[in-house]
């Protein structure tokens, strides 16, 4: 077994410890990108919090990424493209999210994407308070892991027409501030971490969770009150929080 496969089997126990509530049976699914034009992803219909090597597929990205420009593919072309893709003709079949990984790949420089659906988070997401969850940093360990901004979409039908906005969305998103998002969240379904390796993805999802349960008592309160653009601009570029990010992106294993 590969260390990047069994660093993102690992890191799918973590995910999918119950106590955490991020996951749930077959919920969630996560990737590492292990080449250019490579990935591992979780298969279809398995735990993560018990998944086995058995339950990860090494898939081609190019023939995914074919798909969003085909403008007559539907669900028999990509449940085809699924099967084709597999670099083991007998692994198992993909997960339903394997084209909106591999369109993250292509659109930014993350090489591990964990996708959940936190209670603290989707109980924002599926409420009228969603847009609290990107329109400011409540402290300063929120913008080291998640970034200064976060992508907010609405509910879109996973599978080819997610992939499809989550790639509009992004082009926009790096047009508009020059870099990627860190977390993107989706109304009435979950959170997408982008991250540099499997550690820092479940620390930025640990991270999210807690922003969303510390908005969600702010809500409560009265309403949240967000550190200035002046403060987040300088927590972005302080020295020493730009040293505990390269720390993150250099570290290689979950725990």
């Amino acid at each position: 077994m590969s260390e990047p496969l069994a660093d993102l089997i690992t890191l799918s126990h973590e995910l999918g410890v119950p106590a955490r509530g991020w996951a749930i049976g077959a919920e969630g699914n996560v990737s590492v990108r292990s080449a250019e034009d490579s990935m591992w992803v979780k298969a279809s219909g398995c735990s993560l919090v018990d998944v086995g090597p058995s339950d990860f597929v090494h898939v081609r990205m190019e023939p995914l990424r074919e798909l969003l420009d085909d403008p007559t593919a539907g669900d028999a072309e990509v449940s085809a493209t699924y099967l084709d893709c597999r670099i083991d003709p007998g692994a198992r079949k993909p997960s339903v999210e394997a084209l909106l990984h591999s369109t993250i790949y292509s659109e930014s420089a993350a090489d591990c994407i964990a996708h959940t659906h936190p209670i603290t988070v989707n109980r924002l997401l599926c409420s009228v308070s969603a847009e609290a969850l990107v329109a400011g940093s409540l402290f300063p360990d929120q913008i080291v892991m998640l970034g200064r901004r976060q992508l907010l979409l609405d509910y879109v039908d996973p599978g080819l027409a997610l992939a499809r906005e989550v790639r509009r969305q992004l082009r926009t998103f790096v047009s508009e501030h020059g870099d990627y998002p860190r977390a993107i969240y989706v109304r009435n379904h979950g959170l997408f971490i982008l991250a540099a390796n499997t550690r820092e993805a479940l620390l930025a999802t640990d991270m999210a969770s807690k922003v969303a349960d510390v908005l969600w008592g702010a809500l409560a309160v009265g309403g949240p009150v967000y550190l200035s653009d002046a403060d987040v601009q300088r927590i972005d570029r302080r020295p020493d929080e730009l040293e505990r990010r390269q720390l993150l992106a250099a570290a290689e294993q979950v725990v």
